[in-house]
């Protein structure tokens, strides 16, 4: 208990005179020790690093996790160690709808066979971006937060060392220079005038007793200057560690990357595959867009194309060396066929259409084209007509007008 008490008095010393050094130096009323440029550029792009790798980190998980609550919901988890629970993703929570919309409108109508397609993409999707989210936490939240919570964590510590360190070093070259003004009033030459010899007595004995305050003052000071040494040269490796955090950060920034962009390209190619099953679909738009049109006289893309004239199918040659063939081996080229003298019907394009190979005419939603049908054509394809351009086009991307 005695032991306690004494290191209790002495802390407390030790805090008073860190205190008073502390509010001397802010008053400017004592001198601090400055520590060199290069140490202080440390210190600068330390916290630097520290400031923009939590702003980084933020709009991270931000990114990754929109919803505030299941973001504080994550960070209770993470403190509990415990396992954050699967959460479903709203593509799949959406897929989930439209699969039960599908069966309650009937699976073979239209419109439900549309949704399950969907609901599917969808689904996978949702897929995707948990894997993404999986991913980046790993790859790249996860050193960010280890920095922060570890490697800043000992630098913040062993800073705050160095400034106390630095507080009682300047304490102890205050106290020093205090002692030796003392020491030096002490061996002034006394005067003389006075006749009492006693007083002789006590200027000689404070002159000794302030010579060994000196001394006394002089050993602390170089032990607090050593021991000020050796944590600046800790806190210094710590701060040239900085280099290698950013080497780290760097290559999990091409992880994140890597990541993100694998997660894109997987999101295009599934909504391709979607489009391509959706101008599949067998008069789905063309025929509610005709019911809705007074002009309209068909119901379906076989009917609409049924009505349109038809145009003499251009002969299948063999492929002979040496002789050009105007068509393919049992494919049609549009190139090569002319349009009707009369019938030919006007249609307005619902969706932008990219065509996948020289066949094909590429569309733009609201644009006018004039469309025709070939016999033996495939009942979900039209000719269709721009200027001087010519190719096949999905029927579900048009309205059929009079």
């Amino acid at each position: 208990m005695e032991f306690n008490v004494k290191k209790l008095a002495s802390d407390a010393g030790v805090f008073f005179s860190r205190a008073m050094q502390f509010t001397e130096e802010k008053l400017g009323q004592a001198e601090k020790t400055e520590l060199d440029a290069h140490f202080e550029n440390l210190l600068a792009r330390a916290d630097c690093t520290k400031n923009w790798t939590e702003k980084i980190l933020r709009q991270t998980e931000v990114l990754l996790q929109p919803n505030p609550s299941a973001r504080v919901e994550e960070f209770l988890y993470e403190k509990l160690d415990r396992k954050v629970p699967s959460r479903v993703t709203n593509g799949e929570l959406l897929a989930q709808y439209m699969t039960e919309a599908a069966n309650d409108f009937g699976p073979g109508t239209p419109y439900g066979k549309t949704l399950i397609k969907v609901g599917e993409t969808q689904r996978r999707l949702g897929a995707a971006e948990r894997e993404f989210i999986r991913s980046a936490s790993i790859s790249f939240l996860t050193p960010l937060r280890n920095f922060l919570e570890g490697d800043w964590r000992t630098i913040s510590k062993e800073r705050r060392i160095l400034q106390n360190r630095r507080l009682d070093l300047d304490a102890c070259k205050a106290r020093l220079k205090k002692a030796k003004a003392a020491e030096a009033k002490a061996a002034a030459v006394p005067d003389f005038q006075e006749t009492r010899p006693r007083n002789y007595v006590l200027s000689a004995s404070a002159s000794a007793l302030w010579s060994d305050e000196v001394e006394k003052a002089e050993h602390e000071l170089r032990l607090t200057q050593t021991e000020f040494d050796r944590q600046a040269e800790v806190t210094r490796l710590l701060l040239e560690g900085i280099s290698s955090t950013h080497v780290n950060h760097l290559r999990c920034l091409h992880e994140f990357v890597e990541s993100q962009t694998n997660y894109y390209a997987q999101c295009y190619q599934f909504m391709l595959d979607l489009q391509k099953q959706l101008g599949g679909f067998s008069g789905t738009f063309v025929g509610n867009a005709e019911s809705t049109s007074p002009a309209a006289a068909t119901s379906s893309p076989a009917a609409a194309a049924a009505t349109l004239p038809a145009v003499p199918t251009i002969p299948v040659v063999p492929t002979i060396v040496g002789v050009p063939n105007t068509v393919a081996e049992g494919v049609l080229n549009p190139n090569e066929v002319k349009p009707p003298a009369s019938g030919t019907r006007r249609a307005r394009v619902l969706y932008d259409y990219e065509a996948a190979d020289s066949t094909e005419l590429a569309l733009l939603a609201d644009e006018m084209i004039t469309v025709y049908s070939l016999p033996g054509m495939d009942p979900d394809w039209l000719i269709g007509e721009r200027g001087n351009q010519k190719g096949k086009v999905p029927v579900t991307y048009l309205e059929l007008l009079s």
